[in-house]
């Protein structure tokens, strides 16, 4: 049986441990701020994230049905272009996703 001294000590350790590497980001917050990697990551990876993102639904939703991707680079398309001309994310969300929709209803998609 374990001694409940040495398995409060590890609780303890695991503990500390934790709460050591979840207070490091805010303890190195001034550093991480002003180090240009950081600063060139925090451009660069939301748009990649959201790329990947992307990609990777329009892949797993073609593979659903008989129609192959077009329904997907169509709705994606518009969204695309609507937010480049008008700069209003809600405008391309929402009219993307109503002609998604609508094409997956019709029987298009």
């Amino acid at each position: 049986m374990i001694d409940t001294y040495y398995a409060i000590a590890v609780i303890a350790l695991m503990a500390l441990i934790t709460f050591a590497l979840r207070a490091l980001p805010f303890v190195a917050s001034r550093w991480l701020q002003s180090h240009p990697a950081v600063r060139r990551l925090g451009r660069f990876l939301p748009l990649a994230i959201m790329t990947l993102l992307l990609l990777h639904t329009l892949v797993g939703s073609a593979r659903e049905h008989a129609a192959g991707p077009w329904p997907e680079l169509l709705c994606a398309g518009l969204a695309a272009a609507l937010q480049w001309r008008s700069r209003n994310p809600l405008l391309s969300i929402l009219a993307g996703t109503g002609l998604y929709v609508l094409l997956r209803n019709l029987g298009a998609g």
